[in-house]
Formats: structure tokens, sequence, C-alpha cells
């Protein structure tokens, strides 16, 4: 098998396949052998870190090349995003990331209330070595926004995100908040400015952790359902201002 390195899809001309570099480097990760959700687990993961925005058509023949895997596993892990909504299947078209609408938005975060919100307040005597993730994270953010990279800022918070709900030590909760918060990245580039999406939520994530640190749970909770309803309004004041 070839390493990443060494793959050099092509694609038509004009075509945007600026994604497809930072895909191909998961190529390395596993061989023809690797499952459909293997893959699935690479494409969801890059929607997450906003690699892949909405609007992006995946190429079979592109990705199948990149990743070195089969038509018939590249496939499946198609269809098992288009299941999650990460992905849809336009007709005589091929597959596309999806452009999602207000009604996601307020779905989505309304699921973010009762999934996050829940697992803070439920807990009790955390031992401080289980938020050493979200302290990483924290850290990584604040780098990131010093060096103005804010689209690593947004990919710092959504591990941030992902990380907290890993607090209630759920497989079924964790699996739910990984689909979550993909589909919740495809939202975030109905605001044109990475800076104005992510900038407000540094410091706030920094005083989540501080309070999550004082074992002060109750009052963690109730900032983080005011700080989601307040990111719910900025992307909902994003797409009524597209309107």
């Amino acid at each position: 098998m070839s390493s990443s390195s060494e793959i050099r899809p092509t694609a038509e001309p004009g075509t945007d396949t600026s994604w497809l570099r930072a895909v191909a480097d998961d190529a390395a990760l596993f061989d023809r052998s690797s499952s459909a959700e293997r893959v699935a687990d690479v494409l969801r993961r890059r929607i997450t870190e906003g690699v892949l925005k909405p609007g992006t058509q995946l190429s079979e023949e592109l990705l199948k090349e990149a990743l070195q895997v089969s038509r018939n596993t590249l496939r499946e892990a198609f269809r098992l995003l288009t299941h999650e909504g990460l992905l849809v299947h336009r007709m005589h078209r091929g597959v596309f990331v999806p452009d999602l609408t207000e009604d996601d938005l307020l779905d989505l975060y309304r699921l973010r209330r009762v999934l996050e919100c829940d697992v803070v307040r439920a807990l009790d005597g955390l031992d401080p070595d289980r938020l050493e993730p979200l302290r990483e994270d924290v850290a990584a953010g604040e780098a990131a926004a010093l060096a103005e990279d804010w689209i690593s800022v947004g990919t710092a918070n959504m591990r941030f995100h992902r990380h907290l709900v890993g607090l209630a030590g759920s497989t079924r909760m964790d699996e739910i908040t990984g689909r979550l918060l993909a589909e919740l990245r495809l939202l975030f580039h109905v605001i044109a400015t990475p800076r104005a999406l992510h900038e407000p939520y540094i410091a706030r994530n920094r005083e989540l952790l501080e309070l999550l640190e004082a074992g002060e749970y109750t009052r963690a909770a109730d900032e983080l359902n005011a700080y989601l309803l307040d990111s719910q309004a900025a992307l909902l004041a994003a797409f009524r201002a597209r309107a």
C-alpha cells in the first residue's frame, strides 16, 4: 500500500478539492480491509474540524484513490453518514455535504442543552485528573486565538464540548455527541468570519473549566445553558441575515 505522502489524487480542472489533501493524510490509518465505519469516522472528523464544508461534493473516484479503500467500503461509509444527516445523495449529481436549515439549528441546540447540561449537573466528586483533556482543549483554543487561527479555535471548542460530555463515561452519549458536533460544525459556516463566531467563547470555556475544577457543578450547568442559548442566538441571527 502506498503511503499518504505518495497519493496524488487528480481532479477535474476547476474543481475545489482543497479538502482532499487533509482526508488523504488519513490513509495511513488503515488499509484496504478497513471497515466502512473507520472511513466514516475519518469523514465525520473532517466535517467536525471544518475541513469539509457545506456544499462540498465528495467524489467517489477521488476518495477511493486518496483513502486507498474499495468502492464498496466507500459507498457503505457514504450510506452511514447519509443516515446521520452528514451527507446527502442528489440524484444524478452525487454525494454532497449538506447545508443545514434554521430548523436544524434549533433542533441541534435543543439537544445540546439537554445532553451537555444534564451531564454537568449530574457530576459529583469528579476526579480532577479527568478534567485534563478539557484543560488541554482550553489551552489549545487560547493559543490558536493568539495566533489568529480561528478555524483551530473552533476545532478546540468542538473537542472541549466532546470531552465535556465524555465526563459522563457513557459510550452511547459519546457516539451521539460525535454526530451532533459534526452537524453543528456545518452550521458554523453561516457566519462569515470564524473570529466573530468563536472569540466570545474562549474565555467562557475557561470559566466553565474553572467552575468544574471548583466542583461547582450546578453553577457550571447554569452557565453552560446560558452559553448555549447565546451561541444559538448568534447563529440564528446569521441565518436570518442571509434571508
